[in-house]
């Protein structure tokens, strides 16, 4: 019995720098195929434009196509859990953000996957604040007349969102919390068909994100009433601050972030960073942010990971105080 526990201990000891090897020489050569990056919304949301704006640049650097892949529904849990347990090879990545990685967490008792352990940072995307917009039909073009127009109805006022648990609906409740408003949540499968029926009339008003807002703006179909962020936004000077207006320390931002499945070798997992980094600091992207009203948030893994922690423990408060469940 000792003879045989030696030879396994030795024979480990051989074979590890085998092992160390392979992996070394699969993350050189990676990637030799096309990598598909999920996103958990359907096509023409912001998360969709931001995915969309970097594969270029990042196929380019990394010497192959890097392939869309919308996987929406359940708050992005369909395009999370496929991704969590995908092959951990590096040809399967997707946007993670503040529902994946923040909100879902606590939203749901329990989930097929793990955001923490599941999944592991490949770097940060971007931030886009979002924006508090009507229907031009709604009587009111500031924060003060629009709390006014709500508290006048006595049986509460609907608002879209992009999903129950999305960025969109936590700055609401977020919003909620601070004005003692009556509001009422109208789910849709995706920022798209939200802000379409925001513009439409069906539903009279959204926090909605620059990017999926932004054409809508610009086409008069829906009215700015004022942006939560801190300061306002280059290109979209015009629109106020809810601070300024009077909701002192209103902000609320959409956030995005490049995940794979936890196991993706450290190598392959610096070699997508630093095509996403170069892909951001890019001046086509740049020039393409900017005019959707997005922050470049280029970032180590780390950076990060410590970023998510500090949004779910936030977004896990407002959810707790709203008492939202979804499950």
């Amino acid at each position: 019995m000792p003879f045989f526990t030696d030879f396994s201990r030795r024979a480990s000891v051989l074979l590890a720098p085998l092992a160390l090897a392979t992996t070394l020489a699969t993350a050189q050569s990676y990637p030799t195929r096309p990598i598909e990056w999920v996103v958990p919304y359907p096509a023409g949301g912001g998360s969709d434009v931001v995915a969309r704006s970097l594969t270029e640049a990042m196929g380019k650097a990394l010497g192959q196509s890097v392939i869309i892949n919308n996987k929406p529904g359940a708050a992005t849990n369909i395009g999370a859990d496929y991704v969590a347990h995908a092959k951990p090879d590096g040809y399967t990545v997707l946007t993670g953000d503040t529902a994946t990685l923040a909100a879902n967490p606590a939203l749901y008792s329990k989930l097929n996957y793990s955001a923490e352990k599941d999944l592991t940072p490949i770097g940060l995307l971007a931030r886009f604040p979002m924006i508090l917009v009507v229907n031009p039909a709604v009587p009111v073009k500031n924060l003060t007349e629009f709390l006014d127009w709500a508290k006048a109805q006595k049986a509460g006022v609907n608002y879209a969102t992009p999903g129950a648990g999305s960025p969109h609906h936590l700055a609401t409740e977020l919003f909620r919390g601070k004005t003692g408003l009556n509001l009422v949540q109208v789910p849709y499968r995706g920022a798209a068909p939200a802000v379409q029926d925001v513009a439409g009339g069906q539903v009279p008003f959204m926090f909605v994100d620059t990017a999926s807002g932004m054409g809508f703006m610009n086409a008069g179909r829906l009215r700015a009433i004022g942006i939560a962020s801190p300061k306002r936004v280059k290109n979209f000077e015009t629109i106020p601050t809810l601070d300024e207006q009077g909701l002192k320390g209103f902000e609320a931002y959409a956030w995005q972030g490049l995940t794979a499945p936890t196991g993706t070798p450290p190598e392959v997992i610096a070699k997508l960073n630093k095509a996403l980094v170069d892909a951001l600091n890019s001046t086509p992207v740049k020039a393409r942010f900017q005019v959707l009203g997005l922050e470049p948030t280029p970032s180590t893994p780390a950076q990060m990971a410590t970023y998510a922690k500090a949004e779910r423990e936030k977004w896990a408060d407002v959810i707790r105080s709203s008492g939202i469940k979804l499950d």
